[in-house]
């Protein structure tokens, strides 16, 4: 897990799992540019993580919009030197409703911020790659992505879309050294996306909170939900030298309840 001379842009890097990945980066020595939705959030993100390792900055970024991802991309470029050896796309949102009830926009958001968002900043970043024939690509699938989730079909549908993003592009880079693979990781505690999904069941299935985790984790071989280090050790892991010989990879995070 050392990262020295490595460098990487992180995108959803203010919400807890997408810090928790530049903290771990950093603390290994690489050089790591921030980005998210809002600029308050990347800027207190950058000051929080700067006594942790080689924060480069950050800058703020609608992944869904294609202008503000070209200013991204090059502004991470220039604060990393003229290169992003490793580009980890967390930047995504979480939703719930019936079918039925679902808005075309509510569909349509899923996809911009999840699919298009993960797409963007590869298509923006990979072409840096190429000229060095080396890098390193980390999707955020999720469990949902492999086996659909009640009231969510959005969002599982969205998922399930990352992994066959990440197997394309594992056999369209694998000639220029670059390894693209993904994370499918089931609720993890302490982030934003289990606050909202498990306020969305606490509505939907009129349980408390209490009763919610319990339905959950009685779920899982392992008996707890996902925590913010499990999926941040398995990230590193996929975006070092260990993970060499491994690319196209949707990689499970959840406990045992996902096995395939």
């Amino acid at each position: 897990m050392n990262f020295e001379g490595r460098t990487a842009l992180v995108t959803g890097a203010a919400g807890a799992i997408g810090r928790g990945i530049a903290a771990g980066l950093a603390a290994e020595g690489a050089k790591v540019f921030l980005s998210d939705l809002k600029p308050d959030a990347v800027a207190e993100a950058v000051a929080a993580l700067a006594g942790q390792g080689p924060i480069t900055g950050g800058q703020a970024a609608d992944v869904a919009d294609e202008p503000q991802v070209q200013r991204l991309v090059d502004a991470a470029k220039d604060a990393l030197g003229g290169r992003i050896d490793i580009l980890v796309n967390v930047a995504g949102i979480v939703g719930q409703g019936k079918v039925e009830d679902l808005a075309v926009e509510d569909w349509d958001r899923m996809f911009a911020v999840n699919c298009r968002g993960a797409f963007l900043p590869t298509k923006y970043v990979v072409p840096w790659m190429k000229a060095r024939r080396y890098g390193k690509i980390v999707n955020f699938s999720s469990k949902s992505g492999k086996t659909g989730s009640a009231l969510m079909s959005h969002y599982s549908a969205a998922k399930a879309a990352i992994i066959g993003f990440t197997q394309a592009l594992a056999y369209e880079l694998a000639d220029f050294g670059i390894t693209v693979n993904c994370l499918c990781p089931g609720i993890t505690e302490n982030t934003g996306v289990w606050d909202h999904v498990s306020a969305g069941y606490i509505q939907n299935l009129g349980k408390s909170r209490e009763e919610v985790v319990k339905q959950f984790t009685a779920k899982v071989p392992l008996k707890r939900l996902a925590r913010i280090e499990d999926v941040v050790a398995v990230t590193l892991f996929l975006a070092g030298s260990g993970s060499d010989y491994m690319t196209g990879q949707a990689i499970n995070v959840t406990g045992g309840r996902e096995m395939h």
